[in-house]
């Protein structure tokens, strides 16, 4: 299993029913009803998003004061600079409010600082050199509310500061002209969740007084923004992203529409625009050319959009390539000295503007949160990544005596640490998850909208009504299903072994599965198994013939053999505590044949004399090579028999193993064994 529980959403037949009386398809109206939907009014309003009228940006809080400054900077040619991000929401606010300026006839010029010179925000040094250019009035967007020592630097300076953005506010606000952010406690604006090109879109339709002209000339900013800084999918950003998406279906911008073809995009949708077209504008970021995506967004030259278009791809792949590299480091540090509990790794080379992402794929690899440190000289410059819930930016708050700053919240955070005190970090951490994790045992869960009870319901036409749902994202994502007592009918690897391809039946129905990024050893899945599936279903075209395709997110052992499983893991921590039956010693006592079983297993599918696998399925996996039954319970006694024989190493994760073959071919008698002797003492033997 991929996920350590299925979280399904309760049943509402009466309103799904409802809903499909109105004319909802009925996979559609399935979804709809458990995501709370509750009549048909309510849900052909979700539907309907981009016709609902925008709510008015006159009722942000200081908006006023704001264009009043503006209006009166582009009557008096003053030079106005508009501060941005490097993150994609940070670049489209900065081209979208510095083009609309232009188009006032505002002197205007934009600086985005640099990521791993400068940081985030606002900084005293540019606010010093835009001030010696002759810039008279600073526009913050997606930054600035937490600079009240730079508006402070601004006032004396005799710099004008007005300040949009839409992070979470503190006690006390800078001191600038205006302060607009819908997050303020005392905002009257509706829709709260704005990102930073939404918040800078309203301004700019404020300026314009007609919200309407400028959301059709700028939607394609304001969505691509949106869904790039995974803001929730509702209200007034459904409107923005439904609009933006027809927008970029046929850009007016060459740079974004160079930057689609060459992505091979056919159909723009929320998806293609999180995880294709943003990291290649956010590599620019990311690798300190922020310049490149920023000329993207606003050159009108087809040339030069072919140009950094083909720039911007190369740098993604460049990422990649940093990326993988730290990822192969990282990995190759935990082999040689495996980490419990939590990951804290540091590395000489590695690009600051990479380690996030690197730091994402090992928390959810190995099921722990994870800090990854850049050395540079006697200090490091650290991103974190959380799993199970444990809170980053509190743990960096219990550990500030040994960090020279941090920042960040629960889910994602970044900190300085002098090189010495990386150790006594470590340890910090670690007992501080030991600690959490004892109350909340760490677990990533999938949300399930609905089980599908009768497989002949994947029909192509009620599969292709789903994209009534789209877009899908942040706070409504893509719709779910699961079904159980599903036939494994043939499994084959793909892609050079990188995908699980599947061909399941159920009930005289048969589907084709795709599973990315798994293979058959991970997955614990053997053909002729008996299996749930979670899936996203979709049309799957090859060579002209359409078919429903289940696009696999999750699989695991049907409930009863899940159950069988609770029990024997519970019989195993009874027996690390001691407290065991005559009986139940004998059950978990292995036959010399598992003991066989496993050990073969193990010099079989190791690699390099090291393997790592699920907790969960490794049994099963023996069980289908070995020919045999392999209990949970018992394949846990034999690794530890095992490790305790000297025969292997055994480094227990959140979920995983990792095992690591130590025998160097010696022969070792495990009747010896202290966990032998101890279990057939229980037994009264």
């Amino acid at each position: 299993m991929k996920y350590d529980i299925w979280k399904l959403a309760g049943t509402q037949e009466q309103a799904a029913a409802e809903l499909r009386q109105a004319g909802v398809s009925p996979l559609v109206a399935q979804v709809l009803a458990s995501r709370g939907f509750t009549g048909p009014e309510e849900a052909r309003a979700f539907l309907q998003s981009a016709q609902a009228p925008l709510p008015d940006p006159d009722t942000l809080p200081d908006i006023a004061a704001a264009t009043d400054r503006i209006l009166r900077a582009v009557e008096k040619r003053e030079k106005i600079a508009v501060y941005g991000d490097y993150d994609v929401d940070g670049i489209t606010a900065t081209c979208l409010l510095t083009e609309f300026l232009r188009g006032l006839g505002a002197e205007c010029t934009f600086y985005i600082p640099g990521r791993i010179e400068e940081g985030y925000g606002l900084n005293a040094p540019a606010i010093t050199a835009l001030r010696d250019e002759g810039v008279r009035l600073i526009v913050t967007v997606d930054c600035g509310i937490t600079a009240v020592e730079e508006a402070r630097l601004c006032r004396e300076l005799g710099v004008d500061l007005i300040i949009t953005d839409h992070h979470a506010c503190r006690e006390d606000l800078p001191e600038a002209v205006a302060v607009v952010n819908p997050q303020r406690p005392d905002s009257a604006y509706p829709f709260p969740q704005l990102a930073g090109v939404g918040v800078a879109f309203k301004l700019a339709a404020s300026l314009a007084g007609d919200q309407a002209a400028v959301f059709e000339e700028y939607c394609d900013l304001v969505c691509l923004g949106t869904v790039a800084d995974v803001m929730p999918l509702l209200g007034e950003n459904r409107a923005f992203v439904m609009q933006g998406i027809r927008k970029l279906q046929a850009s007016r911008r060459p740079g974004l529409r160079q930057l689609i073809s060459d992505c091979n995009i056919t159909n723009v949708s929320a998806t293609s625009i999180g995880y294709v077209l943003s990291p290649r504008i956010n590599a620019a970021g990311r690798l300190g050319k922020v310049e490149w995506a920023t000329e993207l967004l606003l050159t009108r030259d087809r040339n030069r959009a072919a140009q950094l278009s083909g720039q911007l791809c190369a740098l993604n792949r460049e990422r990649q390539a940093i990326e993988s590299e730290i990822y192969a480091d990282a990995k190759a540090m935990l082999a040689r000295e495996p980490q419990k509990d939590v990951i804290v790794l540091a590395g000489e080379d590695w690009h600051q503007g990479v380690v996030g992402i690197v730091a994402s794929r090992l928390a959810e690899e190995y099921g722990c949160p994870t800090f990854l440190i850049c050395l540079d000289g006697d200090r490091g410059k650290a991103s974190s990544r959380s799993y199970g819930g444990f809170n980053l930016f509190a743990a960096l708050q219990a550990s500030a005596d040994l960090l020279e700053s941090f920042g960040g919240h629960e889910l994602a955070a970044g900190f300085t640490i002098l090189r010495s005190r990386i150790e006594s970090f470590r340890e910090k951490l670690a007992a501080l998850a030991r600690a959490y994790y004892a109350d909340a045992p760490a677990g990533s869960v999938l949300n399930v909208d609905c089980a599908v009870g009768d497989p002949k319901l994947l029909t192509m036409e009620n599969v292709e009504a789903l994209d009534e749902l789209e877009p899908c994202g942040a706070a409504f994502p893509k719709p779910v299903f699961c079904m159980d007592g599903v036939l494994v009918e043939q499994l084959t690897e793909v892609g050079g072994g990188k995908h699980l391809r599947l061909r399941l039946g159920r009930d005289g129905s048969q589907f084709y599965g795709i599973f990315f990024s798994m293979s058959e050893l991970r997955s614990g899945v053997a053909e002729g198994d008996r299996v749930e599936v979670a899936f996203y279903p979709q049309i799957n075209e090859y060579r002209g013939f359409k078919s429903v395709q289940l696009n696999l997110v999750d699989i695991r052992p049907q409930a009863e053999d899940r159950q069988a499983e609770k029990t024997e893991a519970a019989l195993y921590r009874q027996y690390q505590a001691g407290s065991l039956t005559p009986d139940q010693a004998a059950n978990l006592l292995p036959p010399r044949s598992e003991f066989v079983a496993v050990w073969r297993y193990l010099t079989a599918r190791s690699q390099g004399g090291s393997l790592q696998a699920n907790l969960s399925s490794l049994p099963r996996c023996i069980a289908r090579y070995a020919g045999q039954p392999c209990s949970y319970m018992r394949t846990r006694i034999c690794l530890d028999v095992f490790a305790e024989c000297g025969l292997i190493a055994a480094d227990y994760q959140q979920k995983s193993i990792r095992i690591t073959l130590t025998s160097d071919g010696r022969k070792v008698d495990l009747t010896k064994s202290q966990i032998i002797t101890a279990l057939r003492r229980y037994q009264g033997g």
